[in-house]
Parts: structure tokens; C-alpha cells; sequence
């Protein structure tokens, strides 16, 4: 007897920054919170949800827009978030989309977080949301309020930046 053997192509194996990239792809991201604020010490939250929120969050259904967090009594919480309505269950529960909700930290964050945070000008602000290995994360930072001059540097560096790169790109394909 003769044995058969398949010709098929061995499969290619996944790098591992594909991988990571749609294991942690953003669902929502803060934009503004870099232009406003000096980011200085990220952490990784996760968040207290219930199942019809998580399941908004899946539709991409958030907003972190001028979200902030707040610790109390040893406890985070995330503020002014909007999760709106899951779209299959609007009729049979009233939901306050912008309710505070809780962030699940290690306690030596969240001191460490409270001292950070104690300094003039320093706040906690979400820059994004994102799912790993099917738990919504929050993606919190310590900010230093930007002053309007800084704002204006920034935009004139942006702005510098993509003259720059747009001049380099017209001379080579001279």
C-alpha cells in the first residue's frame, strides 16, 4: 500500500504583534486628553459593567470625551463616561448612560494614584477602551493640565511637522 500525502501549504504562524494588535484594538480612545494634558504614568483598569453595557461597548457605543476619575474612599471611579443604551434593550430598562462606574485597581495604585493626583494641576483622565481576552480595560493616565501657550505649541510643532514631511515627500518625486 501506498500512503498518501497531502501537498497542502503549512500554515503561515501569526506573529505575535498581529495578535496583540487585535487582542487589544481600541474601542474608544480619549483624542483630546493628549492635546490637553502632559500625560505622565499610564495604568491598566479594569471596570465594574453590566452585561448590556458590555454588550453597547462591543457596538463601540462609548465616548470618554471629558470622562475623568475620581478616587474615593480608596476606590476609583470613572466619571461622565457615556455608554449609551445597548440598541436591543432600550425599552425594558431605564440606563443613565453617563452613571459613575468603578475601576478595579490594586490598592498600591490607587495610593499611589490619591498622591499623584494630590499635586496642583494633576488629574486622572481615560485615554482608551479597549477588550483583553474578553474583559473591557480602561487605559488611565496622571495628566498635568496643559497651559493655552503649550496648546499652541503643539499645534505649530503639528503643523511644522506636516509641512516638513509634505516638502520631503514633493522632492522625491522629482
Amino acid at each position: 500500500m501506498t500512503k498518501k500525502t497531502s501537498k497542502s501549504k503549512p500554515s503561515k504562524p501569526k506573529s505575535e504583534s498581529d495578535s496583540a494588535k487585535q487582542l487589544y484594538a481600541a474601542i474608544a480612545e480619549n483624542r483630546k486628553a493628549h492635546f490637553d494634558y502632559f500625560i505622565h504614568e499610564k495604568y491598566e483598569a479594569g471596570i465594574v459593567l453590566r452585561g448590556h453595557e458590555v454588550k453597547s461597548i462591543r457596538e463601540h457605543r462609548v465616548n470618554l470625551k471629558d470622562s475623568y476619575v475620581r478616587v474615593m474612599k480608596e476606590e476609583a471611579f470613572l466619571i461622565n463616561c457615556h455608554i449609551s443604551p445597548y440598541s436591543r434593550i432600550q425599552g425594558y430598562q431605564e440606563v443613565d448612560p453617563t452613571q459613575s462606574r468603578k475601576l478595579l485597581l490594586n490598592r498600591v495604585e490607587i495610593h499611589r494614584l490619591m498622591g499623584q493626583v494630590g499635586r496642583k494641576g494633576h488629574t486622572i483622565i481615560p485615554l482608551r477602551m479597549y477588550f483583553k481576552k474578553g474583559r473591557v480595560k480602561v487605559e488611565i493616565a496622571v495628566g498635568e493640565g496643559k497651559k493655552q501657550y503649550d496648546k499652541r505649541d503643539a499645534i505649530k510643532k503639528r503643523i511644522h511637522d506636516r509641512e516638513s514631511s509634505a516638502a520631503v515627500k514633493r522632492a522625491m518625486r522629482r
